[in-house]
């Protein structure tokens, strides 16, 4: 299966809020971009990161997301596979990166 490179799409529902919408592969190559992104959202209230596009997660994949959440602090992930999150899961980082369910998403709009 070819490589899929990693697209960001940034949009800003409301004040003070980012959501970082990621696309393709979150692993080692493409892992620096959202590392890069991240620390272009320093001083952000929240940040959502959205991974309903991510098809592959690899180790270097969730080291951007912790190094995410050290850039900007608290972060919300969304969109989380069922294998994304099995390796969250086995990780132990669930609770460090608030992953927010689908019914959580329904509540809040």
């Amino acid at each position: 299966m070819p490589h899929q490179l990693l697209t960001i799409e940034v949009s800003r529902p409301d004040a003070g809020h980012v959501r970082l919408r990621l696309t393709g592969d979150l692993d080692y190559d493409t892992a620096p971009e959202l590392v890069a992104a991240a620390a272009g959202l320093h001083g952000e209230q929240q940040v959502t990161i959205d991974l309903s596009g991510v098809g592959l997660c690899d180790s270097s994949g969730l080291s951007a997301l912790l190094l995410a959440r050290r850039s900007v602090g608290a972060i919300q992930l969304t969109g989380v596979s069922p294998q994304i999150q099995q390796l969250l899961d086995r990780t132990g980082l669930t609770e460090l990166l608030a992953v927010q369910g689908d019914d959580d998403l329904r509540a809040t709009g």
